[in-house]
């Protein structure tokens, strides 16, 4: 998968060494195609274990492919207690574990990038496990649905940042300690995603947008 993107898109990555903290990390990014996992993973050296939507687990290629990967379900509105558990005891071993906290594929108003809130638990992993959440911003993959994007020659640009670990508040009670993790992912959400535009010069027409709503695809 890294040679496939690496072969058809141009990746540019901002703070890259936050992925290599060692012990448990709870990767937590925006959502915006089926691609983001699989490119994320691309520059992350320690292997990521994607908490992936029940629904692909049915079908034979794709559910071996994903059990092969260590990815385990997940509803795609909720957690149950199967997926916490096993995002909790991955995390312990001292694993990375991936969530799309936005459950699903999102863009527009409806981005954590534009203020969205976040719907899977993402603070309650992180406090029950006692690890840091690693915030993560991905631009540029939606433009991979038209094929037209997957000519070497033209090499799509895509976008990733990554920001300072946020570390759990053992000292705070739970709730106030859940809410602070919120907080400041949705804080650090909104800079990393004003980092890169600022760093690579992105306009609007560079962010999320609806299938077809760009002109000329």
């Amino acid at each position: 998968m890294k040679l496939l993107f690496g072969f058809v898109g141009r990746i540019y990555v901002v703070g890259r060494e936050h992925t290599k903290r060692p012990g448990g990390l709870l990767l937590a990014a925006n959502h915006i195609s089926h691609f983001d996992p699989f490119v994320i993973s691309g520059v992350v050296r320690r292997k990521i274990d994607w908490m992936a939507m029940a629904e692909f687990f049915p079908y034979p290629v794709l559910g071996q492919f994903l059990r092969a990967v260590d990815a385990f379900p997940a509803e795609r509105d909720r957690a149950d207690r199967v997926t916490i558990r096993s995002a909790i005891e991955r995390l312990r071993e001292g694993r990375i574990v991936g969530i799309f906290p936005e459950g699903g594929i999102r863009d527009g108003k409806d981005s954590i990038l534009e203020g969205a809130p976040v719907r899977l638990g993402v603070a309650v992993l992180s406090h029950i496990a006692a690890v840091p959440v690693l915030p993560c911003v991905i631009l540029g993959t939606d433009r991979l649905y038209n094929k037209k994007r997957w000519n070497p020659m033209r090499r799509t640009p895509i976008w990733i940042a990554f920001g300072e670990p946020i570390l759990p508040d053992s000292a705070a009670d739970k709730t106030a300690a859940r809410t602070l993790i919120d907080q400041q992912f949705a804080a650090s959400v909104r800079c990393l995603c004003d980092q890169l535009r600022n760093s690579f010069s992105l306009t609007d027409d560079d962010l999320p947008h609806p299938p077809g709503a760009r002109m000329g695809e």
